[in-house]
């Protein structure tokens, strides 16, 4: 049976041969691993790794730069094309509008001018009436009333002959 720790810096083994007898053993040093030699296999192959390591990590942020350039561009993008569809739906919405008012317009002119063609026409007829009226001697004068009648698609018009 035997003991192993460090006195001194030193290892040393303790060995109990019977109750009566301990023996000291000073262990010989362990050699420290031998260090690779300049232009040794070793070194070369340690070298090598790290310049594989080094270009590695060189072309990662290569590529991460050349991702977020290209981020940044399509980004860019993205928002440009976005501003030329706003753009796009605001002329086509005013052109419609404007379209629109311009149809509504020319459609109450026509409204308004068929209903001034029919006034015009049951004025004439009012006057004609009118004119055979007067010439028209009777012994009892008799008066006309009129009343119009306005529509969005006629024009009403009714004449009334009294005796006063």
């Amino acid at each position: 049976m035997g003991v192993q720790f460090c006195k001194d810096g030193h290892p040393i083994l303790i060995k109990i041969k019977n109750e009566e007898e301990i023996c000291y053993v000073i262990l010989p040093e362990e050699e420290p691993p031998p260090r690779p030699v300049l232009g040794g296999r070793g070194f070369l192959r340690a070298a090598r790794r790290i310049q594989a390591w080094w270009r590695g990590l060189l072309v990662r942020r290569a590529l991460l730069h050349a991702a977020l350039q290209a981020w940044v561009i399509q980004r860019w993008w993205r928002q440009t094309w976005q501003q030329l569809l706003h753009r796009r739906r605001r002329e086509a919405l005013v052109s419609y509008a404007i379209r629109e008012r311009a149809v509504v317009k020319l459609q109450s002119l026509v409204r308004m001018w068929r209903v001034h063609w029919r006034y015009c026409q049951v004025l004439n007829a009012i006057y004609v009436i009118r004119g055979h009226w007067q010439s028209h001697h009777c012994q009892t004068c008799a008066l006309l009333r009129g009343h119009c009648v306005v529509t969005a698609t006629h024009l009403q018009f009714h004449i009334e002959i009294t005796n006063p």
